[in-house]
């Protein structure tokens, strides 16, 4: 059966490897980009493989990721998938416009306040699928709420994937079984993303890798009953995260920081 799927960050690298395999197998894509260039050169290409739509914002601004739920939300009454998949480890600015780090905005705030968002159009059949990572590593709290810097970009990076990993577990907890399923999947190390080339100079290995498995988190049975999961994909099976994200107390607290952050943006 054909499912509507929200990939973000859709544009290159892992997403767009995601999108055409989705598209290919009969599903409908909603397409992010911040990049409206690039928008229109991914939504040529996929059209002509199946139905695709297009959504434009920049997730460094958490006003631009309201606007793209709202028009998600006035297109759509239901959604089948959301893959938070839009990431970024380098950037010419550390910060974004609040103030905050961009690798916590983007790779943490911004999905964690579209899925919120996006909620009224998910039912217990639904999927959120969270992309995390290998680079996990303790998330410090000031530095998430922008009361300090963080040393460098891999920190800021692994931090943040923490943060998105421990969310994800936090809300499938919530959620409980007759919920939306939640699931953070590492794609898998050092694949040929963008990414990968600015962040270590090295070509990555095949993206299929990555978006084979994000195909298989989206549609596939293996992933039917996984809410409160973490799927490692350089072991090939679920694993378990940063003992941090197995830690209920500390998960909910994030919670909480991250919705006393966006109650003031």
């Amino acid at each position: 059966m054909s499912k509507t799927i929200l990939i973000t960050g859709a544009t290159d690298g892992i997403g767009f490897e995601t999108a055409k395999k989705l598209v290919k197998l009969g599903h409908t894509i909603l397409l992010h980009g911040r990049s409206s260039e690039k928008l229109a050169t991914v939504e040529a290409e996929l059209s002509s493989l199946g139905k695709v739509e297009t959504y434009i914002a920049d997730l460094s601004d958490l006003a631009e990721v309201t606007n793209l739920s709202e028009a998600i939300k006035a297109n759509h009454k239901s959604l089948d998938v959301v893959l938070n998949n839009a990431g970024v480890l380098n950037s010419p600015k550390a910060t974004a416009k609040n103030g905050f780090d961009i690798r916590f905005v983007v790779n943490t705030l911004s999905p964690y306040l579209l899925t919120k968002n996006l909620m009224p159009l998910l039912n217990a059949e639904s999927r959120i699928i969270n992309l995390s990572s290998a680079a996990q590593s303790p998330v410090d709290l000031p530095a998430l709420k922008g009361e300090k810097g963080v040393n460098d970009n891999m920190s800021a990076y692994a931090q943040s994937k923490l943060a998105i990993t421990m969310w994800s577990n936090a809300l499938a907890n919530v959620l409980g079984p007759f919920g939306p399923q939640v699931v953070s999947v590492n794609p898998g190390s050092l694949l040929a993303s963008k990414m990968v080339k600015e962040g270590f100079g090295i070509e990555g290995k095949d993206l299929s890798i990555g978006a084979d498995v994000l195909v298989r988190a989206a549609v596939s049975l293996e992933f039917e009953n996984a809410s409160g999961k973490y799927f490692d994909n350089d072991l090939g099976r679920f694993g378990e995260p940063h003992p941090d994200a197995l830690d209920s107390e500390k998960c909910l607290n994030l919670v909480k920081q991250l919705d006393s952050i966006l109650e003031f943006n």
